[in-house]
């Protein structure tokens, strides 16, 4: 008896140890950490000592790379706010989801089944807070945020609760450099400095005082970023905090903002790790990387860390994760209409090259764009250049450009030597050329149809309609691509798409050649019957525009009867950038607009507006 009853005591103590060895195993779910983004606007990395030698010393924002990760190579995939934002916000590429014409004249849908990715966040138990610019192209749900506003705060969440939290800082923005020269004069009667001055800008005493200040004012911004960061320390959170800071795009000094060099797309990035999760990322705190980041992978970035799901439709890839990654140290840039000044550029960088494609090479750079050029530094420049006061280097802006460009953006981070003829890059050149043709022929690249055209057919869901028109939109790609080989080996692929069926080929056709000018007078026939009887108004323009661009006939008649009979403002849109194009001084023409003959429904349109004052006499 003694030996069965000392068995069941000893059964029962060891089933008791069993049950608390079994509780102390059991691993319970990790707390989500929180999130910061600190975003400034109109920043490129070029101005803050910590990235760029010629920078400015940003205390702040360096304390946050000594308990995070410094990333070198960060680049935002757009360099104007909106699309940039909206690329961010939905972790998919602009081009692709009919978001990428800054400012957006209609809102386009979310792919099906795709949400702002905070959505996500605030259904897995996130507090959603953003303070406060939004400046997205999309239509956006209330599912979103639980606050977006300048009264938003982390603070207003439930106890214990995770957040993820966007605080915005204007200061660096583009109109803060909107001084007058009187106020200029007052600064520099009390103290003169110096700054570095990029070359492809004049060298003169306006841009000296426009660098000083605009770096004063990333100075300021830095200040704002101190205070978020202490806020954090105050209410005891740093060590449960991811702190993100990063520009929201390139800076605002001219040639950057809107356009996709360097200035305008190399944005810094400092993630701080904070200490209790530490182990969610393989990077090392304190570390530099020179592992590429864009702006599509930040959405993806977030989810992982607060280990939620990532949508398939999700273009980017999460760049902190526990375990070491492959990187591809590549990243794509798209630009098509900032304001009222249309282009259609793309570009991709891998490694220290950089690759860009002009498809419309004639729009120079410094095409009338009438926000930019309230900046007295824009004013000057432009000056300077028609007064002939400028070197090639600094003449550029305003000069056509080669539809291939290729940078060695580490010996020449201005961009200002073309290696495309070099023949020692012509495998480099014949690579990122190919890779870029794959993306956007991949997403594929609804730009090769006119803005007007994509928000009648496509914007329902530009998604859906991209990918039915796949095959016409790489033939687009294919004709546009035309420009960049030998002109007599092409001659007759020109010829047919000139006469082709399609209209949109044939408008590719046409920008082919303006792109070759007098090679492709051969073509004044066709081309002249283009401008009278085709069925688009606008294959009408670009045919006048290639007559006007080589003088062999006078475009005025053909534009102007074009846009007074339009009533789509973002057709009017185009036309009007063709018109301002051929009034440009070294093209000559001088196209005076009758306003009574514009309709009403296009006249009343803030860009259509802005583009006509300025072409009046």
């Amino acid at each position: 008896m003694k030996n069965i009853f000392a068995k069941r005591i000893l059964l029962f103590f060891l089933s008791i140890a069993t049950f608390f060895s079994c509780k102390t195993v059991e691993k319970t779910p990790e707390k989500q950490p929180n999130i910061v983004w600190i975003v400034s606007e109109d920043n490129s990395k070029h101005y803050l000592k910590l990235f760029d030698e010629n920078g400015i010393e940003t205390p702040n924002i360096a304390s946050l790379s000594e308990q995070g990760i410094m990333f070198t190579r960060a680049f935002s995939n757009a360099p104007v706010c909106s699309v940039a934002r909206s690329t961010i916000i939905s972790g998919t590429y602009a081009p692709r989801t009919g978001v990428q014409f800054h400012r957006k004249s209609e809102l386009a849908p979310l792919p099906d089944g795709l949400h702002m990715f905070p959505a996500y966040l605030k259904q897995a138990g996130y507090y959603t807070t953003n303070n406060s610019k939004e400046d997205y192209n999309f239509v956006k749900s209330d599912t979103v945020w639980d606050d977006s506003s300048k009264k938003a705060s982390y603070r207003n969440r439930n106890e214990n609760q995770p957040f993820f939290h966007v605080f915005n800082i204007g200061t660096s923005h583009e109109s803060r450099i909107h001084f007058t020269k009187e106020e200029m004069d007052a600064a520099l009667a009390k103290e003169k400095k110096e700054s570095f001055i990029q070359p492809n800008h004049p060298q003169t005493e306006l841009f000296q005082y426009t660098n000083v200040h605009y770096r004063n004012k990333i100075q300021e911004m830095d200040k704002e970023v101190g205070a978020v960061i202490k806020e954090l320390e105050e209410d005891g959170l740093l060590e449960d905090t991811f702190i993100f800071y990063y520009g929201d795009h390139g800076g605002v000094l001219p040639g950057s903002k809107g356009y996709l060099y360097e200035t305008g797309l190399h944005v810094p990035m400092i993630v701080r790790v904070p200490e209790n999760y530490k182990h969610l990322t393989y990077l090392e705190v304190g570390s530099t990387t020179e592992n590429f980041v864009s702006f599509i992978d930040l959405a993806p970035t977030v989810l992982k860390l607060a280990n939620v799901s990532i949508p398939e439709q999700i273009d980017g890839k999460p760049f902190l994760t526990p375990e070491k990654t492959e990187q591809d140290n590549t990243t794509f840039g798209y630009a098509d209409r900032f304001d009222e000044k249309y282009d259609l550029v793309r570009s991709v960088r891998k490694g220290k090259y950089k690759y860009i494609r002009n498809f419309q090479p004639f729009n120079f750079d410094g095409l009338m764009n009438n926000y930019r050029y309230k900046q007295l530094a824009y004013k000057e420049w432009g000056t300077l250049y028609n007064e002939g006061k400028l070197n090639d280097i600094q003449s550029s802006f305003f000069k056509s450009k080669a539809p291939e460009m290729l940078f060695d953006v580490e010996n020449d981070p201005y961009e200002t030597i073309n290696l495309a003829n070099d023949p020692k890059q012509k495998e480099n050149l014949k690579s990122l050329r190919n890779t870029l043709n794959e993306w956007i022929k991949g997403m594929p690249d609804l730009s090769f149809y006119p803005e007007h055209y994509i928000v009648k057919n496509a914007l329902k869901n530009p998604l859906k309609w991209g990918q039915e028109h796949k095959q016409d939109i790489k033939k687009y790609i294919a004709t546009a691509n035309l420009m960049l080989q030998d002109f007599g080996s092409v001659k007759d692929k020109i010829k047919k798409s000139l006469i082709s069926n399609d209209p949109w080929e044939r408008y590719w056709a046409l920008i082919v050649c303006s792109s070759f000018a007098q090679k492709a007078s051969v073509f004044n026939t066709i081309i002249n019957d283009i401008a009278r009887k085709d069925s688009e108004a606008l294959n009408k323009v670009r045919a006048a525009e290639f007559l006007g661009l080589t003088k062999l006939d006078n475009p005025e008649e053909v534009c102007l009867d074009a846009l007074y009979n339009t009533e789509y403002p973002l057709e009017a849109l185009l036309i009007l950038n063709s018109i301002t194009l051929l009034n440009s001084k070294d093209i000559g023409y001088s196209i005076n607009i009758d306003t009574t003959k514009v309709k009403s429904s296009v006249i009343k349109d803030t860009q259509v507006l802005r583009r006509i004052k300025f072409l009046l006499p």
